[in-house]
């Protein structure tokens, strides 16, 4: 398993601070390099930005746009019941993991990163199918084709995911086809 390369991924998905380019170097320095296409493209494009840049983009990303929020619960469960429950479970394997929460909710895709590599592969195998993939898949969809940087970010873990775990199907995503002209009869 790719230990640093989830600790380097969860770094650079947080908010960008003084030490953020340099984390977004060490990201691409550690994802193997079937993922690494990806991390290069993203790292391009971050660093040509200023600290100021970087700040507006990850707000306008993930913290304006509900649809790419890093809170993984809320792409499956919305605000309802089984959200709490999510919750509560992760908030315990963190505890159980070693991994300090620091002010985001349990469910905040860092913390995933962070506990995959300490828990059994089976167990994070049902982890990433049943939460992690499922939510990376519509978030990649709300940000694809917009340009946006970090979408290869997302290309760059559900690569690095893949890679941990290839036994897993990648989830279904939804396809939507171009409207097609209708034929004009004279």
């Amino acid at each position: 398993m790719y230990r640093t390369g989830y600790e380097a991924m969860a770094k650079v998905l947080t908010y960008p601070d003084q030490e953020y380019t340099a984390a977004v170097r060490a990201f691409r320095e550690e994802m193997p390099v079937e993922c690494s296409v990806q991390a290069v493209e993203f790292a391009s494009c971050i660093e040509a930005l200023s600290l100021q840049v970087q700040q507006e983009l990850f707000t306008q990303t993930f913290d304006l746009n509900p649809m790419c929020s890093l809170e993984l619960g809320w792409h499956l469960f919305g605000e309802n019941y089984e959200r709490g429950l999510l919750l509560v479970r992760m908030r315990e394997e963190l505890r159980a993991a070693g991994v300090p929460e620091r002010g985001e909710l349990p469910d905040h895709l860092t913390y995933a990163l962070r506990l995959l590599p300490r828990i059994e592969r089976e167990r994070g195998a049902d982890f990433v199918c049943a939460i992690v993939l499922p939510a990376l898949m519509k978030m990649w969809e709300a940000m694809r084709g917009k340009n946006n940087p970090y979408e290869k970010l997302l290309q760059s873990l559900a690569a690095l995911l893949n890679l941990d775990f290839p036994d897993i199907p990648p989830p279904e995503t939804k396809v939507e086809l171009p409207i097609l002209p209708q034929e004009v009869t004279l």
